[in-house]
């Protein structure tokens, strides 16, 4: 028997971009949870845990210094300054999870995307809209992060008025008006792309070996 009766198919990488407030971290939790064979990528970020937050689970919390240690190191996919604190995606934890054959969701932002992009590497581009910019600011003023502080919240629509101009460089687009059918509409796409020729080849082609010689029979 050879190796390809073995090695699972290497996993794909799937990007998912948002404005901030779109509620795509939610989303995402609920995709992996439905979806079989699926994982988030964990960011490691320099900011402070939020309440409620935990390290290696919402985030891989490391304070600035040790985050520009692995800067320096090239150990990031992608990296960016994003709300004054760093976010990063580590380059050999997304190659582990594809190489045990499964597939990754990276939940990053516009820049990050562009960065992954700019590697060369294989990925699957999914861009999530708010259904109007006044239902993004309504969900932004109902945290409580955000909601008593104007500035930011004026900051963070500002960027999203710029993030939703990149959508086009992007695979797929889905719209979060309802979270529900939002998540369909994700686990959609996924499925379509695991239904490909071009990554169901190697099963596909084992299976037609069976055929192989029936002919006569």
């Amino acid at each position: 028997m050879d190796r390809a009766h073995h090695d699972p198919p290497r996993g794909t990488l799937f990007v998912l971009s948002a404005p901030s407030g779109t509620g795509k971290t939610s989303l995402v939790e609920t995709l992996v949870d439905a979806v079989r064979n699926l994982v988030r990528s964990r960011s490691y970020t320099s900011r402070p845990a939020r309440p409620g937050e935990r390290d290696g689970v919402d985030y891989n919390f490391v304070d600035a210094t040790r985050f520009a240690e692995m800067v320096d190191a090239n150990e990031f996919l992608e990296w960016a300054t994003v709300f004054q604190h760093r976010y990063g995606t580590r380059a050999v934890d997304i190659e582990r999870h594809r190489h045990a054959g499964k597939d990754v969701v990276l939940v990053i932002d516009v820049q990050g995307a562009a960065q992954v992009r700019q590697t060369g590497i294989d990925m699957v581009g999914i861009f999530v809209m708010p259904p109007s910019f006044d239902v993004l600011e309504a969900r932004l003023r109902g945290r409580s992060e955000t909601h008593l502080q104007e500035a930011e919240l004026r900051r963070r629509l500002r960027t999203a008025a710029q993030e939703v101009q990149a959508r086009e460089t992007y695979d797929y687009l889905v719209v979060n008006d309802d979270p529900e059918q939002c998540v369909d509409g994700l686990r959609s796409i996924v499925c379509a792309h695991r239904a490909r020729v071009v990554v169901m080849r190697a099963q596909a082609d084992e299976i037609a070996q069976t055929f192989e010689g029936t002919e006569s029979r």
